[in-house]
C-alpha cells in the first residue's frame, strides 16, 4: 500500500520535512549509488515481473494503480505500461538505442584491438514529468534505470500517486536492491523553487516534459555542463497528394488520427497540407474533409475542453470567421462546437488550438522545405498519403525540413517498439561512451574488462519445474512465428536428433558472447588463420555458428567444413596457410592421421580449437609431440538448444569452463534430487536462459553433470567456473550393473597406454546381454589382453561377468567403422541395440 507521505525515495515513503533533509544530502548519495553497476538484467527482470503483474486485472497492483486514473482510461493506460515493461520491449529497445543486452560491460567493438567501449550511466538524472500523461513518468524513469542512472522524479503535486506506486513495485521485484537505490520520487509544485533548485542544481542531465517556459527555467537552474534532454510540444502534420485528397479511405483515417485522443498527442496532426497551390482546390478539401470528420467525431464523444482551452479555441475561430470576408479562410464547425476545419490559403505552419479543430492549407512539394525549415525545432510528425514514390520523395524534403518521423496517414499516433522520439534515442541521450585502450600483449585474451573486477551481479534462478529435452520439443508447437526464425537440429549423439528455434536477434546475441569466450581462449583474430573444419547441413548447427563467431570477431577464415576427402581439405589448409583449426575431436583425429605425413612436413598448425566432445590425454599427447600443435583448448561448451553455455579461458585445462553469465544462470542440482548440491560437489547441470526473446527455457537440465570450481581463475576473471563431468547417456546399466563410459576409457589409457576412440556396444544376448568395448586397431593390437586388462581395473565388469549378469567382450576395429552421428560426426560414445 502507498504510505500517506507524498514522496518516494529508496524505497521508502517520506514526508516534505524528511524529503528536505534527505535532498541535501543528495550529492554524496549520488556519489554512493553510482559506485555500483547497476546491470541491465536486473531491470529487464524487474521490469518483466511488474508487466506480468499489470496484464493481470485481477493482481494487487493492477487494482491498486487503476485506483489512481479516471475509470473509462485505467484499462488502457495500465495495458500500454504493461506492453512497455515487458522483457521483449526492452530488449529490442536496449537493441535498437546501445546495440546490445549488455551496453554497460566494457568490451571491444573491434576484436582485433584491445580498445573497450561501453555505455555509462550520464550520473544523476533528473526528471520532470508532464502533468497530462500519467504513464510517461515512470516509463522515463524505467530509460534512466535501462541506462544506469541515478534517477530523481519529479511530478506536480496535483498528480496522483501512480508513478510513485509504480516505482515502488519496481524495486520489489527487484532482489538486488540496486533499482530500489537508484529511484527517488518527489511531489512537489513547480513554485517550490529551492526544492526544483535544489533537484537542478546538482544534475547531470534533466530530461524536462513540457513546454518553452518549463525548458527555460530548468535550463537556467541547472549547472554549466549539464545535459538538458527536451522532450517539450511538437507539431505534426498531414500531407495529401491530390489522388490522396480525393479518396474516402485516406480522409476517414485521417479524420481518426483527429479524434484520437483528441489532438493532445505531440504525433497528432494539427494541419493538413495538400500538394497543391490552389486555393479554391484548397477550400473544397476543407468541406469534403468535414463531412468525414463529422462521421468519425459522431462516434467517439468529445470531452469538453477547460476554460481556457475553450477560449482559446472560440478566438483562433472568429479571427479565421473575420478573415473570410478578405477571401483568405473558411470555417465549417460542429453546431454543438465538437469539431472544426479552419481552411486557409497561407501556407505558413501554425499551431492548431487542438480538441478536434484542423486546420488545412495549400503546400506545393517544391516548396515544403523552405515553408517549414523556420518551425523545424518544433517539428515531428509527417502523415503522408500518396503512392510509393510519394513516400520516398516527401519523405526526404520532410527530413531537410526538420521533421523526425514519417508515417502513414491514419497510424500517426501508433509507434512500434525501439522507435526514436523527437528525433533522438533516450537511452543515449540518457548515457555516456566512454573507451579504454589497453595494451596488446597484457589485454589480448581479456574480452571484458568488468570480469577483472568482481562476479557478475545475476538474478536469482526462477521457481518453477524442471524442463528436459520433451518438454522443450512440446513447447516448439506453440512457438509463435515471430520468435521462430532460425531452425537447427542437435547431432542427436544421446538420442534422436531434437529441433531448436531461434530468433535472429538471440542467435546474434548468442554469438557474440561466445565470440568474447573464444578470446579469452586465447584465439587472435588479428594474427591467426582460422580453418573452419565442422559439420556443415542438415540443420546442424556447429559450422554455421562458428562461422558466425569468427565473422563476428573480424577473423580470417577459411570455411572448409568437415569433408570426407582428406586430401582436399588438408591441400587447403597448406595452400591458405591456416594455423588455427575448429572442428570435433572425432574428424580431427582422423584427418591427423589420414594426412600424418603432409600435415608433419607443414607444420603450420598451431591451435586446434575443438567442441561437442574432448580430446583424450593421449590424443593431446600425440598431436603436441607427433604433429608440432601448442594449444589444445575448447572452442566453446554448448549445446543445440540452449547455444554456447561456457567458455575455457587460456588458463584452463581438462574440461573446466568460464560459464557465459551474459546468456545464462546455472544451478548446480543434487544427481538423485532437486536441490543444490554443497559448494565443489558434482550434481546435474541446470540452465535458465535469460537473454533470450523467443524460445524461453527456464529451469533446462540439459542432460550434463559437472561441479562448480572455486576460487580465483589464474585469469584474472571473476566469471563462475565448472568442470563438466560426462553426459547421463555415458552411465549405462548392463546387468543390473551401472557402467560409466569415461572409467573404462580412463582405464584403457592407463592400464594399456591406449590412446585412439572408444565405443561401448550393448546388445541383447540370448541369456545374458553382451557389453562389447570397441578399439580402434591402430592403437590396440591384442584384443584379449585388453579384455583381461579391463576386467581387472574395472570391478564391476569382473563382478557382473562371474555372476552370469553379461558377458563382455573387447573387439579392435577400423577407426571408420567406428559409429558416428550423421549430421555432427560425433563418436556415438554408446550404441544401445537392446
Amino acid at each position: 500500500m502507498t504510505a500517506s507521505a507524498p514522496h518516494l525515495w529508496q524505497g521508502e515513503f517520506v514526508d516534505d520535512a524528511e524529503a528536505a533533509r534527505r535532498l541535501a544530502t543528495l550529492h554524496e548519495l549520488t556519489g554512493r549509488v553510482l559506485a555500483r553497476p547497476l546491470p541491465t538484467d536486473v531491470v529487464l527482470g524487474a521490469c518483466a515481473a511488474v508487466s506480468s503483474e499489470l496484464a493481470d486485472p485481477a493482481s494487487a497492483l493492477h487494482t491498486r494503480l487503476a485506483a489512481h486514473l479516471p475509470a473509462d482510461e485505467a484499462g488502457a493506460a495500465l495495458a500500454e505500461l504493461a506492453s512497455a515493461l515487458t522483457r521483449n520491449a526492452l530488449e529490442r529497445k536496449l537493441r535498437r538505442e546501445l546495440g546490445g543486452l549488455r551496453p554497460e560491460r566494457l568490451t571491444r567493438p573491434d576484436a582485433r584491438e584491445t580498445v573497450y567501449e561501453a555505455w555509462a550511466p550520464v550520473g544523476l538524472l533528473v526528471h520532470i514529468a508532464p502533468g497530462n500523461a500519467a504513464t510517461v513518468a515512470p516509463l522515463s524513469v524505467v530509460e534512466g534505470l535501462l541506462a544506469g542512472n541515478l534517477n530523481v522524479l519529479k511530478t506536480s503535486s496535483a498528480d496522483t500517486p501512480l508513478a510513485l506506486d509504480l516505482l515502488a513495485a519496481l524495486g520489489a521485484a527487484d532482489p538486488t536492491g540496486l533499482i530500489t537505490e537508484r529511484v527517488v520520487a518527489l511531489r512537489f509544485p513547480s513554485s517550490r523553487r529551492e526544492w526544483l533548485r535544489a533537484l537542478c542544481g546538482q544534475a547531470d542531465a534533466i530530461a524536462v516534459w513540457g513546454g518553452e517556459d518549463a525548458v527555460g527555467t530548468v535550463s537556467d537552474l541547472a549547472p554549466p555542463g549539464c545535459r538538458i534532454v527536451e522532450w517539450g510540444h511538437r507539431i505534426s502534420f498531414a500531407y495529401l497528394t491530390r489522388q490522396a485528397a480525393a479518396d474516402a479511405g485516406t480522409l476517414d483515417a485521417l479524420a481518426e488520427d483527429v479524434c484520437r485522443f483528441d489532438q493532445q498527442a505531440c504525433s497528432s496532426p494539427q494541419v493538413v497540407y495538400l500538394d497543391s497551390e490552389d486555393a479554391e482546390e484548397v477550400l473544397a478539401f476543407a468541406e469534403r474533409f468535414a463531412e468525414h470528420l463529422a462521421q468519425v467525431s459522431g462516434t467517439r464523444p468529445a470531452p469538453r475542453p477547460s476554460t481556457a482551452e475553450q477560449a482559446e479555441i472560440t478566438t483562433v475561430e472568429q479571427l479565421a470567421r473575420l478573415e473570410q470576408h478578405l477571401g483568405l479562410t473558411r470555417v465549417i464547425a460542429a453546431a454543438d462546437g465538437s469539431w472544426r476545419v479552419l481552411a486557409d490559403t497561407r501556407p505558413a505552419l501554425e499551431a492548431s488550438p487542438l480538441h478536434r479543430s484542423v486546420l488545412v492549407k495549400p503546400l506545393p512539394r517544391h516548396a515544403v522545405t523552405a515553408t517549414l525549415r523556420p518551425m523545424r525545432r518544433y517539428l515531428q510528425t509527417m502523415a503522408i498519403g500518396g503512392g510509393r514514390a510519394d513516400v520516398a520523395e516527401l519523405a526526404r524534403t520532410a527530413f531537410a525540413a526538420g521533421v523526425t518521423r514519417v508515417t502513414p496517414v491514419g497510424s500517426m499516433l501508433e509507434g512500434y517498439e525501439g522507435e526514436p522520439h523527437d528525433g533522438v534515442y533516450a537511452l543515449q541521450r540518457y548515457s555516456r561512451r566512454v573507451s579504454v585502450r589497453a595494451s596488446d600483449a597484457a589485454f589480448r585474451t581479456v574480452a571484458c574488462l568488468d570480469d577483472l573486477v568482481a562476479a557478475p551481479v545475476l538474478p536469482p534462478a526462477p521457481d518453477g519445474p524442471l524442463l528436459g529435452k520433451e518438454d522443450v520439443q512440446r513447447a516448439l508447437t506453440s512457438l509463435a512465428p515471430e520468435h521462430a526464425h532460425l531452425y537447427f537440429r542437435s547431432g542427436g549423439s544421446t538420442g534422436a536428433p531434437a529441433l531448436s528455434v531461434f530468433t535472429c536477434e538471440d542467435y546474434d546475441n548468442q554469438m557474440r558472447a561466445a565470440a568474447d569466450g573464444l578470446l579469452a581462449a586465447g584465439f587472435d583474430p588479428a594474427r591467426d588463420r582460422a580453418a573452419n573444419l565442422f559439420y556443415c547441413g542438415g540443420m546442424y548447427g556447429s559450422f554455421i555458428s562458428f562461422f558466425s563467431i569468427l565473422e563476428r570477431l573480424n577473423a580470417t577464415q577459411i570455411p572448409m567444413a568437415a569433408g570426407p576427402d582428406h586430401a582436399v581439405v588438408t591441400e587447403a589448409l597448406v595452400a591458405h596457410r591456416a594455423d588455427t583449426l575448429f572442428g570435433m575431436p572425432s574428424y580431427l583425429w582422423q584427418l591427423f592421421h589420414a594426412e600424418a605425413d603432409r600435415l608433419r612436413a607443414y607444420g603450420g598448425i598451431r591451435t586446434v580449437f575443438y567442441g561437442g566432445e574432448h580430446f583424450t590425454a593421449e590424443q593431446r599427447r600425440v598431436l603436441t609431440e607427433e604433429f608440432g600443435v601448442e594449444v589444445i583448448r575448447s572452442a566453446a561448451y554448448g549445446s543445440t538448444d540452449l547455444g554456447p553455455l561456457g567458455y575455457q579461458c587460456a588458463e584452463s585445462g581438462g574440461s573446466v569452463h568460464h560459464v557465459l553469465t551474459d546468456l545464462h544462470t546455472l544451478e548446480i542440482l543434487d544427481p538423485h534430487a532437486d536441490r543444490p548440491v554443497p559448494p565443489g560437489e558434482p550434481g546435474r547441470l541446470v540452465f535458465t536462459s535469460r537473454a533470450r526473446a523467443g524460445q524461453r527455457l527456464d529451469r533446462y537440465e540439459i542432460g550434463d553433470l559437472g561441479r562448480a570450481v572455486e576460487g580465483a581463475c589464474p585469469c584474472g576473471s571473476h566469471v563462475p567456473r565448472l568442470e563438466l563431468l560426462g553426459r547421463y547417456g555415458e552411465v549405462v546399466r548392463v546387468g543390473t550393473y551401472f557402467f560409466n563410459y569415461r572409467r573404462i576409457l580412463r582405464a584403457t589409457q592407463e592400464r594399456l597406454g591406449y590412446h585412439g576412440e572408444m565405443q561401448l556396444l550393448v546388445a541383447p544376448g540370448s541369456g545374458r546381454e553382451l557389453l562389447t568395448v570397441r578399439l580402434d586397431e591402430g592403437y590396440a593390437s591384442d584384443p584379449v589382453a585388453a579384455r583381461d586388462a579391463l576386467a581387472a581395473e574395472v570391478a564391476e565388469l569382473a563382478s557382473a561377468e562371474a555372476e552370469g549378469l553379461l558377458a563382455f567382450a573387447v573387439e579392435t576395429v577400423r577407426r571408420e567403422t567406428f559409429d558416428r552421428t550423421a549430421t555432427s560426426g560425433k563418436l556415438r560414445t554408446v550404441v544401445d541395440l537392446r
